[in-house]
């Protein structure tokens, strides 16, 4: 497993978040590591982005997404549901990746299509906020595949007050795959 480096998330985010799909997010965790496929993912360009959490400026919530590249950007929206993001681009900026779906590889037994599903089957909540996606616990790696995955562009889901930036093509998932969240 060849794990991505830092490098690879400090480059613009809807390039990042493409070449997300088809890795593979570990997560190591008591002993178990738990293995899923990226297979969907939404790209948030920063504070210009009226669906980024840092359109409002640098809060104690989005200090993570304005801090250095290859974190985990970890929240709880509606109260019960974690997401899990991985920041991208040079500190200041304030963009990730939301990964919102994942194809089970090894030890997940729960459902991974959506954003909170995959966090709970992959163990992920907010006291992984912060962390170092080039530790070994929680990392990206890389997956040789025979051919290159073809990606669909599509909107953002539930981003619908974010005006022009609701509309704009920044949703990318592998097309055929039956993980992608509906």
């Amino acid at each position: 497993m060849e794990k991505l480096t830092r490098e690879f998330y400090n480059r613009e985010t809807s390039i990042v978040a493409q070449e997300l799909l088809g890795c593979n997010l570990v997560h190591r965790l008591q002993g178990v590591e738990r293995v899923g496929k990226i297979v969907e993912v939404e790209a948030y360009l920063g504070q210009h982005d009226l669906a980024s959490h840092t359109s409002k400026g640098l809060t104690k919530r989005t200090a993570t997404m304005f801090g250095p590249p290859g974190h985990a950007y970890v929240y709880l929206i509606y109260g019960m549901y974690h997401c899990f993001n991985v920041v991208t681009e040079p500190a200041g900026i304030g963009a990730a990746v939301l990964i919102r779906a994942l194809e089970p590889i090894a030890n997940l037994t729960e459902r991974t299509t959506g954003p909170g599903l995959l966090c709970k089957s992959m163990g992920i909540d907010k006291t992984l906020n912060g962390a170092d996606l080039v530790s070994e616990t929680l990392f990206i790696t890389k997956v040789k595949a025979a051919q290159p995955p073809h990606i669909v562009a599509a909107p953002r889901i539930g981003v619908h007050y974010a005006k022009e930036w609701a509309h704009k093509l920044l949703r990318f998932y592998i097309q055929g795959n039956a993980y992608v969240s509906q």
